[in-house]
């Protein structure tokens, strides 16, 4: 069984990373913007796993960094979502451009 080329798995994180860029910049809502958020690190995750395999394959520094987004990503994924409620609490939107301020 042959491996798959670095080549292919950069593409994979570099469409990742394009796509995440694009939902982030073109979208209002909160919900798709903290999607597109983790398809950004889910690309680094990529990159890290990817690089560590073709370059260092006996040692798992990459593999390691990756953990670390993931917990990272998991932290912030908990924090946006309890601004997120609070958010459509207060205004009954969860729309960018709806909220001049964040009252409590």
């Amino acid at each position: 069984m042959s491996t798959v080329p670095l080549t292919h798995i950069l593409f994979v994180s570099t469409a990742l990373f394009f796509i995440g860029m694009y939902g982030l910049f073109t979208r209002r809502n909160l919900i798709t913007m903290l999607m597109s958020i983790e398809l950004i690190l889910n690309s680094v995750n990529i990159n890290f796993v990817a690089f560590n395999k073709y370059l260092y394959p006996d040692k798992l520094n990459g593999v390691f960094f990756s953990l670390f987004i993931i917990t990272v990503a998991a932290a912030e994924a908990a924090v946006a979502i309890a601004i997120i409620i609070n958010l459509y609490r207060s205004h009954r939107s969860i729309d960018v451009e709806g909220t001049e301020e964040m009252r409590f």
